[in-house]
């Protein structure tokens, strides 16, 4: 068997970059440079030691239960087999044409026990004043209908999986209350095939948050 194909789904991230407009970008920085490192080690031995200060909303990222509910589980509780080599689906909707992306374009495919992405095309507009204007989401009908078709995690390619035109969230609602990881933020979906994948999004494993950036990537066996 050949080695499987990996694409990368998830942005890089950048200091400075603004993942949600309101939400500080991060900082990344030198906690020890190599040239202040050298006179702590011997000569010709030098390290870096990093520092990032960032809200847990930065790049792309996972939301837990706990993010939207008080008593959900948080990343320390999130097992594995949620996480990681989850079998995957796409549903492709044109961004530009479709905003509100209902249940009718989940019907007649199975999405038990799987990972369900939502490829629009919306990170072409990534680190654009576009990215945050008008961008697809899906309704509460589409998230009842994940929900009942057993999904266990659902992501987007958006600026947010909710309609953010108002106050109320009943996406995350949804999902979350239903213990259904959210990714938001993927890019790279137009590179995965509509099936015959699979899907992986681990965050650190850090007790009291709710959110944080993945790595998240498909496998495609060749």
């Amino acid at each position: 068997m050949s080695a499987p194909t990996y694409i990368d789904l998830s942005h890089t991230i950048e200091a400075g970059m603004i993942t949600y407009k309101g939400l500080p970008a991060p900082v990344i920085c030198d906690y020890l440079s190599r040239e202040a490192s050298r006179t702590i080690y011997a000569p010709g031995t030098e390290f870096q030691i990093g520092r990032i200060d960032m809200v847990a909303n930065t790049g792309t990222y996972l939301d837990t239960p706990f993010h939207r509910f008080e008593n959900g589980i948080d990343l320390s509780q999130l097992s594995l087999p949620r996480l990681v080599n989850l079998e995957g689906v796409i549903i492709r909707v044109d961004g530009q044409q479709v905003k509100a992306i209902d249940e009718s374009y989940f019907q007649g495919l199975n999405f038990r026990g799987k990972a369900v992405l939502v490829h629009t095309g919306w990170d072409y507009f990534w680190r654009t004043d576009q990215y945050f204007e008008d961008s697809p989401f899906l309704t509460e009908g589409a998230a009842h209908f994940l929900v009942q078709a057993g999904a266990i995690l659902v992501g987007i390619d958006s600026h947010n999986i909710d309609d953010t035109s108002h106050n109320t969230r009943p996406v995350h609602t949804v999902l979350l209350q239903n213990e259904i990881a959210i990714v938001e933020h993927l890019c790279n979906l137009q590179q995965v095939p509509a099936s015959g994948f699979t899907f992986s999004a681990i965050p650190p494993k850090i007790k009291g948050l709710g959110t944080f950036p993945v790595r998240a990537f498909a496998t495609i066996q060749s």
